[in-house]
């Protein structure tokens, strides 16, 4: 009966304990419920983590910089997350959501300056994250990382130093010596010389200083040149003879220029002249001067044909107001010159050979002051007698001869009775066979086309 009884209850004991673990169990599931509802209302707090690479330093030369080598170490956690570049005052520039859209970025196109990159998580509702807004004024739940710096630096060039040289423009060679670079703070990938003139026309691209120093700047001829040196990056359009720096397109640096002066005191135009000693006066005109590259000073120079200074007009206006009639007889040339102070020698009676400094004369335009000269001799006073009368002892002094010449024999009345070449034929002439009377013997010089000159005339 007790086995009877008991076997019931133990049953029942059962199937009271199985109630309570499937009670235990539920009351269990409820609180891993309970616990998964609390963890979704919880704050995340995001971390970004740190950014590990650079810096980096790009040339800003038109050349695409890209960064490389980054990467994100420590916790990073958060619901969103982008890559900020900023400038130096936090002004956001770019919002690249992947490292692989970071690398993709050509800071040269952004210009000389500083970047910063930083890396950022954030949760939904961050309010300020855009471009043209300031990280500093970011709004809500984020964490920005450290910041890794990219430097834009402008292209630099280099300096010269040396000159400036002056030279004159004759038969010698002259070349530049003596220049200096300094290119320690040159940071581009291509340079070159660049010779100029003074309006910046491109006369010759020397690639190094060696080449700079063999040009010749007498074969340029009068002018002034410019010496420069220049950084550029690739892609440069328009360095070329014949070109103008101003039409340079590309990111270049020129340095400063050195100066080299081919001076030249012209050339002269006009004449020659051809004047005849009398009572007029005699002045030249219609002088034209070109080609010149004058020195700190300029003047003209009237020698004699042995390059005697006659003469020191200081323009062409008082070239052209001298009295060359009034020289006498010979042969002038006139001279334009440039020179530099401190120059010696230049004045009247010293000769052009003794000049010494720096200067430069041009051309020479010839003045030729003719004259038949001077006769000596006589008078001579003859009796007609039927005995020859012949003249002697003549001669002839400050003369200067055109194409020809001759003595010419008149009556008192300048009636031409006979026209003798030379000072042999004069005194071979009868004077007794002329009759009684008076002659006159002159001397005659003069250029082809002259009309009248014979006998009976």
């Amino acid at each position: 009966m007790l086995e009877g009884f008991l076997c019931p209850m133990k049953l029942k004991i059962r199937k009271m304990k199985t109630y309570r673990i499937v009670l235990a169990l539920v009351a269990l599931l409820l609180v891993f419920t309970s616990c998964e509802n609390d963890d979704d209302g919880a704050t995340i707090v995001p971390e970004a983590g740190t950014l590990v690479g650079g810096p980096f330093n790009f040339v800003v030369d038109g050349i695409a910089d890209t960064v490389s080598g980054i990467s994100i170490q420590g916790t990073s956690s958060g619901s969103n997350s982008s890559y900020v570049i900023t400038d130096d005052a936090g002004g956001i520039l770019g919002l690249p959501a992947t490292l692989s859209d970071l690398e993709g970025v050509d800071f040269d196109a952004a210009g000389p300056g500083v970047c910063l990159i930083w890396y950022i998580r954030y949760e939904d509702g961050l309010n300020g994250l855009s471009v043209g807004g300031n990280a500093n004024s970011l709004n809500g739940d984020f964490d920005l990382s450290n910041s890794l710096m990219v430097t834009r630096s402008a292209l630099f060039g280099a300096s010269l130093s040396g000159g400036p040289f002056t030279f004159i423009v004759d038969s010698t060679a002259d070349m530049v010596s003596g220049i200096s670079l300094d290119d320690s703070m040159v940071n581009g990938m291509n340079t070159t010389f660049v010779i100029t003139d003074d309006q910046n026309n491109i006369l010759g691209v020397p690639p190094t200083l060696t080449d700079v120093e063999g040009v010749d700047f007498n074969g340029a001829g009068p002018g002034i040149c410019l010496i420069w040196h220049l950084t550029y990056a690739e892609g440069l359009n328009g360095l070329m003879v014949g070109n103008n720096v101003s039409d340079f397109v590309g990111t270049y640096v020129l340095s400063n220029s050195i100066e080299v002066t081919r001076a030249s005191a012209g050339t002269l135009a006009g004449g020659p002249f051809l004047f005849t000693i009398d009572d007029m006066a005699d002045m030249v005109s219609g002088i034209t001067v070109s080609e010149n590259q004058d020195l700190m000073e300029t003047g003209y120079v009237i020698t004699d044909d042995a390059n005697t200074i006659l003469g020191l007009p200081p323009s062409l206006m008082d070239v052209e107001g001298v009295d060359f009639n009034g020289v006498g007889a010979g042969v002038c040339l006139i001279w334009r010159i440039t020179y530099e102070p401190g120059l010696t020698g230049l004045e009247t009676g010293a000769n052009v050979s003794g000049l010494n400094g720096t200067y430069s004369l041009s051309n020479s335009i010839e003045v030729t002051r003719a004259s038949a000269g001077t006769l000596a001799g006589g008078p001579f006073t003859f009796t007609v007698d039927g005995i020859p009368d012949m003249v002697s002892g003549i001669t002839l002094s400050d003369n200067l001869d055109l194409m020809n010449t001759g003595y010419v024999i008149t009556d008192d009345a300048n009636n031409i009775l006979g026209l003798p070449p030379t000072l042999a034929d004069v005194e071979g002439v009868d004077f007794d066979a002329a009759g009684t009377g008076v002659c006159l013997i002159w001397r005659i010089t003069y250029e082809d086309g002259l009309t009248g000159l014979m006998a009976g005339a």
